[in-house]
């Protein structure tokens, strides 16, 4: 049985999430979307030894999210969501006592609330939403071409009815 470590910080003042819940879904996601072929075998864990999994989530304001853009994605403007899926990118696939960090998933909760709204549909899900979107990226898919895209909300949206979200 594989051990998740999910470390989640929030610095974003105008929303107190409850984020032991958030935790709980992220690694309920994390294990629905290991446990599809398709997708642990497509991922960048598929054929290794590990007995845990690791990765943090911070939440902030899209103020944050614009000044990481800026810094280490040459892009000026804020984002919902970015992710830095170290493990996946890198060339290496470092493991220390059978133990891979994934990397870090941050999202803004102001470009959370502002998304819900337009979409109607309730912050927690479209939190929930950019968490499931975010645990893909730190798998190692990416959204280049319109299949890939279409398969990664494909699988979102089966992942988020796994867990009745």
């Amino acid at each position: 049985m594989t051990k998740v470590n999910i470390f989640s910080e929030n610095i974003y003042e105008n929303w107190k999430i409850d984020e032991k819940v958030f935790v709980n879904i992220a690694r309920k996601i994390l294990k629905f979307y290991l446990s599809i072929p398709e997708v642990y075998e497509n991922s960048c864990l598929c054929g290794l030894d590990y007995k845990t999994i690791s990765f943090d989530i911070l939440y902030c304001s899209s103020n944050k999210t614009h000044e990481i853009n800026k810094e280490y994605r040459n892009k000026d403007y804020p984002a919902d969501i970015v992710t830095f899926a170290i493990f996946a990118d890198s060339e290496e696939k470092f493991i220390f006592d059978r133990e891979i960090n994934l990397g870090e998933i941050i999202i803004a909760l102001d470009k959370v609330i502002e998304e819900a709204e337009k979409k109607r549909v309730t912050k927690e899900f479209e939190l929930s939403f950019l968490i499931s979107h975010g645990v893909l990226h730190l798998l190692g898919f990416d959204h280049q071409t319109e299949e890939d895209y279409n398969f990664v909300i494909d699988i979102q949206n089966k992942a988020l009815e796994s867990i009745e979200i």
